[in-house]
């Protein structure tokens, strides 16, 4: 059975207030529902992904009016809901952190990102690192999830593969300066996992980075179904889910990991 998803790739620029951009992200959320089953935002869209110190500045508990926003939303509409990520505040510590959110406008499933970008700067000085997996049932069937500088480490992908996954959702906030290797790693992670890759890139500018956008739906094989210029827009496609089992049994690798 298909199902429809849509990617809204979200404009953070530091010009607009954070307030007004919740509102103008609600209202592509419920447009978006309109045509899609499962609706997917970018990664810290609220002050934008480079803007480190503003998202901590914004940082609030999974239970709060941000995330209540979406689930009404979410169970008003009957649609699965990836809000992107957040800033979580938890405790005395910041995380990056993904949220689904049901039909039924239940969280399903939230995951603290793993692999926090910046080096020496950026995410670590704000955020605390995940330390833990995250797979649940959504309507593309076993789904895993991701956000952005995960894409650089396959070993993420495996071990959600051996959770079961046979797809990826992703947030990110990925920079223009590197959209090709984003491109190619969207790919790369779905071919070498035979798994369907669900990709929401940001665009705009936070702190002197451009983001790429080019937000991508690739199926099993690596082909891309779907994908995104560099500007503001909601990107819709048709996925086959059980495609990824075809392909799994038509051309067993999976098996051969040694």
């Amino acid at each position: 059975m298909s199902v429809r998803v849509a990617l809204v790739q979200l404009s953070s620029e530091q010009s607009e207030p954070p307030p007004e951009r919740q509102e103008r992200a609600l209202e592509l959320t419920r447009t978006a529902t309109s045509d899609a089953e499962l609706v997917v935002l970018p990664e810290l869209w609220l002050a934008g992904a480079f803007d480190v110190a503003g998202s901590g500045a914004l940082a609030a508990a999974l239970d709060g009016e941000l995330v209540d926003s979406f689930r009404k939303v979410a169970r008003t509409t009957a649609t699965w809901v990836h809000l992107g990520s957040v800033a979580e505040r938890n405790g005395e510590h910041t995380h990056n952190t993904s949220v689904v959110v049901g039909p039924d406008g239940g969280v399903r499933a939230t995951y603290r990102k793993r692999h926090l970008f910046g080096f020496d700067g950026g995410e670590p000085e704000v955020m605390t690192a995940g330390d833990s997996f995250e797979v649940l049932d959504t309507p593309l069937g076993r789904t895993g999830l991701a956000t952005c500088y995960d894409l650089r480490f396959p070993e993420h992908y495996r071990a959600l593969v051996d959770e079961g996954a046979t797809a990826f959702l992703m947030a990110s906030g990925w920079p223009a300066s590197r959209i090709e290797h984003w491109r190619v790693l969207l790919r790369a992670r779905a071919i070498e996992d035979q798994a369907w890759m669900v990709a929401c890139n940001g665009v705009g500018t936070q702190c002197g980075v451009r983001l790429g956008g080019r937000s991508a739906v690739i199926d099993p094989l690596g082909e891309v179904v779907a994908e995104a210029g560099d500007d503001e827009t909601v990107l819709t496609a048709t996925i086959e889910p059980e495609r990824a089992e075809e392909w799994r049994r038509e051309f067993p690798a999976l098996g051969d990991r040694r």
